[in-house]
């Protein structure tokens, strides 16, 4: 089979959707040799070259502006890849809405359906199209590919896509050069936050608790937020650039994949305080290096924490004050859940999530022809 991937989410900033798919695809490479093309289009912005013998595959990379494509795509659903990028078997989606084909049976990526529930607090392009394409987009989709039961129990009941035409793939941990043997306890760490500073996220309940910390603890490790700020996030910004969180609290900004050993290694805990998630890579990058978990109870992050973490109500911020507190002042806490979270890791692997590919890639080609 040719494979034509989508890799324009992972152009820039591998966060999310892009990281995704650019583990996933590297790993269906790795077991499937010659079949894998990653797709790009931009005015600026050209695909890595290495990308080619990093992940051993093929790349395509044009020059049209990713928000015209995406509005001829999408409205018009024209012109057919082929005609972009030329022929192939299979063309994948990074996101929910088809990539038109004339002959090549076409897969869709749907993580959640945040944009359906809150659509005022996605992007204008995403508010503009995916709530009332999605649905008939995924019910003509080939295949589509999720990353949790929660997502595919959406994607069934939401936009009633029939089950045996999802797929669950499941992200792998990263691998680690010294991190992931043993639960990570750093003397002087901080307390970390990793994901695009986006309403959803929820960062002020985050900010709330650390608050209560700085009230009632003493010692309260640093506050580290590590992500790139979206347009909403100003109000959070300016709040941490006054007391009593001045001083207390760093934005560093997007993190690259070179650096961000650097950044668990130094975590005392990792929170991820959301509202939603299709996933929540963080978590498990986090379970995977030792750093024990606290994590909101919405969306799939009680399917990937299981036991290996701290869920927490998202709306109490004195809950998840009192989660960090334990974790803060108490090593035998902090080392139980690093070592819930390493286990709990372990039931997840890139690996696997190929082969289910592998197997949605072929029954789609199989719908496509009939």
């Amino acid at each position: 089979m040719r494979i034509l991937a989508d890799y324009r989410p992972a152009l820039r900033e591998r966060t999310g959707v892009g990281e995704y798919m650019h583990q996933l695809m590297g790993a269906y490479a790795s077991a499937n040799p010659g079949e894998v093309t990653l797709f790009s289009s931009s005015w600026k912005d050209r695909l890595p070259s290495a990308l080619a013998s990093e992940l051993g595959v093929d790349l395509m990379d044009r020059r049209i502006p990713i928000h015209l494509l995406n509005l001829l795509w999408h409205r018009a659903e024209w012109p057919p890849v082929e005609v972009v990028a030329g022929p192939c078997d299979v063309v994948h989606a990074a996101h929910p809405l088809l990539i038109p084909a004339r002959r090549a049976a076409q897969v869709v990526t749907i993580h959640d359906l945040f944009f359906l529930s809150e659509p005022e607090r996605t992007t204008a392009e995403i508010r503009r199209d995916y709530p009332v394409l999605v649905g008939n987009h995924a019910r003509r989709a080939h295949a589509v590919i999720t990353s949790t039961e929660h997502g595919k129990d959406l994607v069934n009941g939401r936009l009633g896509v029939e089950r045996d035409r999802i797929y669950v793939c499941r992200p792998g941990p990263p691998t680690w050069r010294a991190l992931g043997r043993q639960p990570n306890l750093p003397r002087g760490g901080h307390l970390l936050f990793v994901g695009t500073l986006e309403p959803r996220k929820n960062l002020g309940a985050l900010l709330d608790a650390y608050s209560i910390l700085l009230t009632t603890q003493r010692d309260v490790p640093p506050l580290v937020i590590a992500g790139r700020a979206h347009h909403d996030a100003n109000a959070w910004l300016a709040r941490i650039a006054e007391p009593p969180l001045a001083g207390h609290v760093r934005v560093i900004g997007y993190v690259p994949d070179s650096e961000r050993e650097n950044l668990y290694a130094g975590a005392r805990a990792l929170i991820l305080p959301s509202l939603d998630e299709g996933f929540g890579l963080p978590v498990l990058e986090a379970m995977s290096a030792g750093v024990p978990v606290v994590a909101s109870n919405r969306g799939a992050l009680p399917e990937v924490v299981g036991t290996g973490g701290i869920l927490i109500d998202p709306t109490r911020p004195a809950e998840l004050a009192a989660a960090l507190a334990s974790l803060i002042s108490d090593d035998r806490v902090a080392t139980h859940w690093g070592a819930a979270g390493l286990d709990r890791a372990r039931a997840f692997s890139w690996t696997a999530a190929a082969t289910t590919l592998r197997l949605a890639y072929s029954e789609a080609v199989a719908r496509r022809e009939r």
